[in-house]
């Protein structure tokens, strides 16, 4: 089943800047509402993006608050990929029609959350 989900990243600027910038994705009416918690292995994992009647428009990773496993994004398992933030949440845009995408570990990690909007 579909609902509607819209993405807002809020980034807070202080000391020698001062500002708030609000940055909005168009609502996503048929979005899956979905949130994955996984057990990735050590090495290359392939994260299927869910399907089932609904359009998955962005994913947000949140690794765990403790996390000191590495993690690489990655379209296949021979690129060079991305380097993501060991604890920070990442936001990523998703073509539409995208149904995997990779994800490189140094080591099994237990806990990490996928948010599909």
């Amino acid at each position: 089943m579909a609902v509607t989900a819209t993405r807002v990243t809020t980034i807070t600027y202080s000391s020698d800047i001062v500002g708030v910038e609000t940055l909005s994705a168009a609502s996503n009416s048929a979005s899956p509402g979905v949130m994955e918690l996984k057990t990735l292995a050590s090495g290359f994992n392939t994260i299927t993006v869910p399907t089932g009647g609904s359009t998955v428009v962005a994913v947000t990773i949140v690794p765990p608050a403790a996390n000191i496993v590495t993690l690489t994004l990655k379209g296949i398992t021979g690129d060079t990929g991305v380097p993501l933030h060991l604890t920070d949440p990442t936001t990523i845009g998703l073509a539409v029609g995208t149904t995997t995408f990779g994800l490189t570990t140094s080591n099994t990690l237990t806990g990490i959350r996928f948010y599909y909007t």
